[in-house]
């Protein structure tokens, strides 16, 4: 695991390049605290920062091939690396280390810019081709890596997150109005999307070219969507064990000490239960609770450790919930609000006491159908006529936000796209219960359109799959797999997620919804799967989210930073409706109604304008060292 940065010049190198690169490199130390690599060649600059897990003494990077003129720098591992190189010494290739990393540059001496179909793993990298005078980046096909890349006058820069880019004086950081509306509707800026104008994320499962004479060109080389398959119950819930036992056994390769997050959900207890299986040791498992009863999962987690039999360390804890919200805003190179940011930043802290590497459950849902939206907006009435939902949304939105029947309403006059919609992503004028004042507003006409250009893409599947789809190329990447990303780099924990694996992806995308739905029920072929590998505990448990009291924390320690929000000096006025943001911290703080979500979205915003504007967002580091002073274990 590693942070990568660098970047290209068409007229070559200027005075002062190569203490850019460190710098770049630099701003990202937290992601690599072990070594750090830097070269120049020619027209290109290529650096990272390594957390050492495989070949921990010979991986040191730029890696090049036997001649010299293919290099790269590379972020994630290949779990299938043993294979590769066993190819490529058949092939005549001489290796010179024991690392995932130098496969790369022979493979693109092979297969050029498809040697990413023989990947299996989670990555970024940079290949610099100096015969081509070309660059070539790739992402994993899920986005379980970051990858960001900004085009200039006469090149590109690149690197793993945007402090690289923050600590380049050439770099005028400018905020896109376009992302800020995205960020209120979903809570995140969604890839290819990004906070700055001019920058872009790399999509999952895209590779970039870059050279002088022919630019910047993105491709596409995987997509989720898969036909349909015609397969029995049984024959499914046979092959998905045989996947996934495959994909956590070839996610235990390391050099270091490895371990687990375990809740006590299904996720979770597959990937544990088939972590013990497979090891000849103990494995160790890390979970985190709060004092609250209604958010501590902890003695679940610890009753399945006991009965899988693990080494499992526990933490109820009471933080200091105003110093945890600025480490984990700042935590973020782009605006982020998913709560749950703050028990993954507190449980990575915990595993990175004992491991360096943390196997997790996530994407279960998106994969399985776990979220209720899948169950419910399938089993929702047909959506009425056109010209009456019409109607119903003219009347809906002559009552105010929070009236009663106005919801209903509204979800009568949505087909299916907007029903899911609403369960993603907020609207933004304040007459659909947005807050978006009316210049951010404007930008975008429904949410619901927002997500047209992914639904368009799956059309041939049913409509449950085709939510599950979406939230694959949106949700997941954009915030599930970048909270765990951030929240583990920042305490320099590698976070693997092996129910990712893309073989398991594509065999579960196959599948029919019938497989996975089970009336209001989700994850079916998944239970069936691991029955008498998990407690029977864990199959028949509700799904409870990774939680924080935020609505307690906003009435009591928190409360000041909803009253700043309305300061005369408050980032976020810029982009929000000043009198809609009052009421909803009213309703809120007088107990008439819950706006926690919507509040934490404001709440992260206006912090991290902040922190942008007094260059405060180098954090990480900080993050480390602070988290262990507000930790308090009862």
């Amino acid at each position: 695991m590693c942070g990568i940065a660098g970047f290209v010049r068409s007229a070559g190198m200027q005075p002062g390049d190569e203490a850019l690169l460190r710098t770049m490199c630099d701003a990202i130390a937290h992601r690599g605290p072990d070594d750090d690599g830097r070269q120049i060649l020619g027209t290109a600059a290529l650096g990272m920062r390594r957390l050492s897990i495989i070949d921990v003494a010979g991986g040191h990077q730029p890696i090049h091939n036997e001649t010299g003129d293919v290099s790269v720098v590379f972020n994630g591992e290949i779990y299938n690396y043993r294979q590769l190189r066993e190819r490529l010494l058949k092939a005549g290739h001489k290796l010179s280390t024991r690392s995932d990393t130098e496969t790369l540059v022979h493979l693109y001496e092979d297969d050029g810019d498809r040697l990413v179909d023989s990947l299996r793993g989670m990555y970024g990298f940079a290949i610099w081709d100096s015969k081509r005078q070309r660059l070539l980046l790739g992402r994993d096909r899920l986005g379980i890596k970051p990858l960001y890349y900004w085009e200039h006058h006469g090149g590109l820069s690149f690197g793993s997150e945007l402090r690289s880019f923050l600590a380049d004086p050439a770099f005028k950081p400018q905020l896109s109005e376009e992302a800020i509306a995205l960020y209120l509707s979903f809570g995140y800026v969604p890839d290819p999307h990004c906070i700055f104008s001019g920058v872009r994320k790399l999509p999952p499962g895209h590779v970039l070219t870059w050279s002088r004479n022919e630019g910047v060109a993105v491709h596409r080389y995987w997509s989720p969507l898969r036909a349909e398959v015609n397969i029995e119950a049984p024959d499914a819930t046979r092959e998905l064990r045989r996947l996934l036992e495959e994909a956590v056994a070839c996610h235990l390769e390391s050099e270091v000490p490895l371990g687990a997050f375990l809740s006590g959900g299904i996720d979770s207890s597959t990937v544990v239960a088939l972590m013990a299986k497979a090891m000849d040791r103990r494995v160790q498992t890390f979970s985190i609770g709060f004092e609250e009863p209604e958010y501590n999962e902890a003695p679940h987690a610890a009753r399945v450790a006991a009965q899988i039999g693990t080494d499992h360390t526990e933490l109820i804890v009471r933080p200091d919930a105003d110093q945890l919200v600025e480490d984990v805003i700042v935590g973020f190179d782009e605006p982020f609000a998913d709560s749950s940011a703050l028990p993954t930043l507190l449980v990575s802290h915990l595993a990175r006491e004992r491991v360096t590497v943390a196997l997790s459950g996530d994407g279960g849902d998106e994969l399985f159908g776990g979220y209720t939206r899948y169950a419910e907006v399938s089993s929702m009435a047909p959506p009425v006529p056109l010209a009456l939902r019409r109607v119903l949304r003219a009347l809906a939105l002559m009552r105010p936000p929070g009236a009663k029947g106005r919801a209903w309403m509204l979800n009568r006059a949505s087909a299916n796209r907007g029903r899911y919609a609403s369960t993603v992503a907020s609207p933004l004028s304040v007459l659909e219960g947005g807050l978006a004042n009316g210049n951010v507003a404007k930008l975008r006409t429904s949410i619901e359109q927002l997500l047209d250009p992914w639904f368009d893409k799956f059309g041939s599947r049913d409509f449950a799959t085709q939510m599950m789809l979406v939230d694959l190329e949106t949700y997941l990447p954009g915030d599930i797999l970048t909270k765990v990303d951030r929240m583990s780099m920042a305490v320099s924990l590698e976070a693997r997620v092996p129910i990712l694996d893309h073989h398991v992806v594509e065999f579960a995308m196959s599948l029919p919804s019938r497989l996975k739905l089970q009336g209001m029920t989700g994850k079916k072929i998944l239970r069936d799967s691991i029955s008498g590998l998990v407690p029977d505990s864990v199959l028949t448990k509700p799904k409870q989210g990774f939680a924080v009291p935020l609505s307690e924390w906003f009435r009591g320690p928190l409360r000041y930073r909803i009253e700043a929000l309305s300061a005369p000096d408050a980032p976020v006025a810029q982009w929000v409706d000043g009198e809609a943001m009052r009421r909803i911290a009213n309703e809120h703080l007088s107990g008439r109604r819950e706006h926690a979500g919507l509040i934490w979205r404001l709440v992260v915003l206006n912090g991290w304008l902040r922190a942008l504007s007094q260059s405060d967002l180098a954090g990480p580091q900080r993050v480390h060292d602070l988290l262990r002073r507000t930790i308090v274990v009862n």
